[in-house]
């Protein structure tokens, strides 16, 4: 099955979700750690910088704790930024668990393909190109060119004696919180900026 390109950043619950929809679409994906959002102001303000700059998609579980977090995030991050994706409830367990979670349903990473990609698409996400490499021999515009790692060392943001320091001052600049990993930044750099922008900044 060929990944979908998505313009908007997508939050889930936890790293299995991730897995589960990394295979399905090519977009940035945050984690809310469960409940841990609710203590990391920090990822708060990393979810309310994508929001701004490309809109964020809210896919939770379907369950009790699915909507605790959904609300919480509603009411953090401006509402016009944002959209929802809904699961079914569906009951069962994930092949990796021993038993069914609290409330027996299903959660995303538990989801087949087409029920999760129906999902982004009732929540109005914006397919950019159809399928991944379809636009081949198509000039992309600026906006459209993602931010590599080959990007972060010829800026000089990896590779260098300096570079950890370079790295948090642009990410202090941005807003970004100050311990991510190289490949975290790079998410978060294609969430809240642009390859042009950034060799402006450093």
């Amino acid at each position: 099955m060929d990944r979908i390109r998505i313009k908007e950043a997508l939050v889930v619950e936890g790293k299995y979700d991730k897995n589960t929809l990394s295979q399905l679409v090519d977009a940035p994906i945050f984690l809310t750690e469960g409940f841990g959002i609710f203590k990391d102001p920090e990822k708060l303000a990393l979810l309310r910088a994508a929001a701004e700059k490309r809109g964020l998609i809210v896919l939770t579980d379907s369950d009790g704790a699915g909507l605790v977090i959904r609300n919480h995030l509603k009411g953090a991050i401006d509402p016009a930024r944002v959209k929802h994706a809904y699961i079914p409830d569906v009951f069962g367990k994930e092949k990796r668990k021993a038993a069914p979670g609290k409330e027996g349903k299903l959660g995303v990473e538990g989801m087949t393909p087409a029920v999760l990609l129906q999902a982004l698409r009732n929540a109005g996400a914006t397919i950019i190109d159809g399928p991944v490499g379809a636009a081949i021999g198509r000039q992309p515009d600026a906006e459209s060119i993602e931010i590599t790692k080959t990007d972060l060392y010829e800026l000089g943001l990896t590779g260098r004696p300096d570079s950890k320091e370079r790295r948090r001052a642009l990410q202090k600049a941005l807003g970004l919180p100050e311990n991510l990993s190289t490949n975290a930044l790079l998410t978060a750099l294609n969430c809240v900026t642009t390859r042009e922008e950034l060799a402006g900044m450093v």
